[in-house]
């Protein structure tokens, strides 16, 4: 992969954004070190300036109530959706 960094740096900086977001969620336990270190990752992804990284970026930060409350205990409410959509497909 180094090679590949060398030739192509964008391609580089895209997959340390990916994997710095990855980090965040599958090692961040309490809500307020989560907050800042997502806060942080959205500076780096306004300075790079990726549109890709920019709209999961401003997702985040339109919804971070909600996102956040995922660190409170590490779930998130997809099965309760995926629940409610068997519910509304058998209606």
């Amino acid at each position: 992969m180094s090679l590949l960094f060398e030739l192509y740096p964008d391609i580089e900086k895209g997959y340390n954004l990916t994997q710095e977001l990855r980090g965040i969620f599958e090692n961040t336990t309490d809500k307020l070190i989560a907050f800042a270190k997502l806060a942080k990752w959205h500076e780096k992804v306004n300075q790079i300036g990726f549109k890709s990284f920019g709209t999961i970026s401003r997702t985040i930060i339109n919804h971070y109530q909600t996102i956040l409350n995922y660190f409170d205990n590490r779930s998130t409410n997809a099965g309760s959706r995926t629940k409610l959509g068997e519910e509304l497909k058998i209606s």
